[in-house]
């Protein structure tokens, strides 16, 4: 074993066997194991009680005064993280096993080979870190407050942003978010209102792409009764019910581009005229808007107004993508896994080496909402006793999962269409949109419901 690989942790020896102490000592001190030795359980557990950190403790099972399980037993109720190694006799092997189904990391057989003892010790040293700094993390999230807890990270893009918000919140000046499908543009909106005056006003948040075109007017500035077909209540529209609040507007591109006169003309004037009637009524609101569609492209294109445009973008927020912030994603995983495992009942699932390098190593093209997915499918595997971060990642993106019906069926066969038609026409949505033989406001709208991001393709 490479001495490199071994150092850095301390491993605590218990047996009652001077000779068996003396050959443990020179054998792992030439493995690169610092090591420190207790003749008796007792001692072990007054030594570790006091200025001795151990990573990992191996015992015998048989020794006088106290047993290795009843030191088990112990070390579980004041060291419950620290793993233990019991080495037995042939005729302990049953019980070795009955501590391992106490909680013992391992056991090994004597005479055994004092190679597989560096390794199982080297593996338990690994598993003791991993657990501390799962612990670790979650007492960071338990004491974050205020932007803190909602937005997690402490990468200088995380910080620089957090600090941006701070320092726009308390304005009244309209606010553009940018950033890929699920990077957060809604949290952040909601995150500036709760730090703004306007925070015992309503927030309003609007899917601009999810309103039918011929009820966009009237959800947007509301309606009078009997105004159009079906119109049997009045209804005062989103700007009116975000008086004295925040309005928010995602996938701000998907506007009507003949509606986008009447939207600009509510922002300036701050009254709308709805539908059916003659009567302004004045608001007071605060325009939050989001989009992850190129709007300066969009403008070029004639496909979104210029004026309009520059009226929502007096301040702008960019939100990085998860893959820019790889050091804040554990840390934000395992809050998603302490959500979930309370919503669901359940333990928090642990973290190995494995788990953590699949969390760096993917792209994240959903960021953060694929993340939480994943974090969600994570718990309940862990309900029933299985499941890794890789099994959950591979559900998530739907690799190897048959759907369950023909409704799934048909909408996985729409995604992949979709998403085909995109990366043929790099991202161009008219020809996407006239490839696919649909309107180009169905294309946005499909591109929401499968959390597609057409910048993706460009």
């Amino acid at each position: 074993m490479d001495k490199q690989e071994s150092q850095n942790f301390l491993v605590a020896i218990v047996d009652d066997d001077r000779e068996m102490r003396e050959s443990l000592e020179l054998f792992l001190g030439k493995a690169g194991c610092d090591t420190v030795f207790f003749a008796n359980g007792k001692a072990a557990l007054e030594g570790l009680g006091s200025d001795v950190t151990a990573d990992v403790l191996v015992t015998d099972v048989r020794m006088p005064g106290m047993s290795g399980l009843e030191l088990l037993d112990n070390l579980q109720k004041e060291h419950p993280l620290l793993p233990v190694l019991l080495i037995s006799a042939h005729g302990d092997v049953p019980m070795a096993v009955e501590a391992m189904q106490k909680g013992a990391y391992s056991f090994l057989e004597k005479p055994f080979e004092p190679a597989r003892l560096v390794t199982a010790l080297r593996h338990a040293a690994e598993a003791h870190r991993l657990a501390l700094e799962n612990n670790s993390l979650r007492d960071r999230i338990s004491q974050l407050s205020g932007l803190d807890h909602v937005l997690l990270g402490d990468t200088t893009l995380m910080v620089d942003l957090k600090e941006d918000i701070r320092n726009v919140a308390d304005t009244e000046a309209t606010i553009m978010v940018l950033g890929e499908t699920g990077t957060g543009k809604e949290v952040v909106a909601r995150a500036i209102h709760d730090l703004s005056p306007r925070v015992s006003g309503p927030f309003v948040a609007v899917n601009c792409a999810a309103i039918p075109e011929n009820l966009f007017e009237a959800s947007m500035f509301g309606h009078v009764a009997g105004a159009f077909t079906g119109a049997t209540n009045a209804s005062k529209g989103y700007f009116a019910s975000a008086n004295k609040g925040t309005l928010f507007l995602d996938e701000l591109g998907a506007c009507p581009l003949d509606q986008q006169a009447k939207l600009l003309r509510a922002l300036e004037t701050r009254e709308v005229i709805a539908v059916g009637s003659t009567r302004a009524e004045k608001i007071d609101i605060r325009v939050v808007s989001a989009t992850n569609e190129n709007l300066e492209e969009a403008v070029a294109e004639g496909r979104f107004r210029e004026d309009l445009y520059y009226r929502l973008n007096t301040l702008v927020l960019d939100l990085p993508p998860l893959r820019s912030l790889r050091d804040d994603i554990t840390l934000i995983f395992t809050h998603f896994l302490t959500e979930y495992a309370a919503t669901y009942g359940t333990m928090v699932p642990s973290l190995n080496s494995e788990d953590v390098l699949t969390l760096l190593s993917h792209e994240w093209p959903g960021n953060v909402r694929e993340l939480r997915q994943v974090a969600e499918r994570r718990v309940l595997a862990n309900r029933r006793g299985r499941g890794t971060v890789s099994d959950a990642l591979t559900f998530s993106t739907g690799n190897t999962d048959e759907p369950e019906n023909l409704r799934d069926a048909m909408n996985s066969y729409e995604r992949q269409l979709i998403i085909k038609a995109l990366e043929n026409h790099v991202g161009d949505m008219e020809t996407v949109a006239s490839a696919l033989g649909i309107g180009r406001r169905t294309l946005n709208e499909k591109l929401v419901k499968y959390d597609i991001n057409r910048t993706n393709f460009i």
